[in-house]
């Protein structure tokens, strides 16, 4: 089964959460790591710790493991993830 972990970080856990259960994963671990599963997908939240810039602009660093059944659907899943974490800057 193909696999690809990804960093995300200045987003939520719990938005990041949100963006899986509206690709269709439903929540099954109520502890971390959090495990997702979608129609042929799954979704592991494995950690959320701060990373500080400076000593003042910290953000949050969110890990996440998909795996699929196959590389279509990884490449499917991982790219309607990324749709939903993009941030436009003004």
């Amino acid at each position: 089964m193909p696999s690809k972990q990804l960093e995300f970080r200045g987003i939520p856990i719990n938005h990041l959460a949100m963006y899986l259960e509206e690709l269709g994963g439903e929540r099954i671990t109520d502890t971390m790591p959090f495990l997702y599963k979608g129609d042929g997908w799954t979704a592991n939240i494995i950690t959320e710790q701060e990373i500080a810039f400076t000593s003042v602009f910290k953000v949050n660093a969110v890990q996440i493991l998909f795996t699929a059944n196959d590389e279509e659907i990884l490449k499917q899943l991982i790219k309607n993830f990324r749709y939903k974490t993009t941030r436009i800057g003004g």
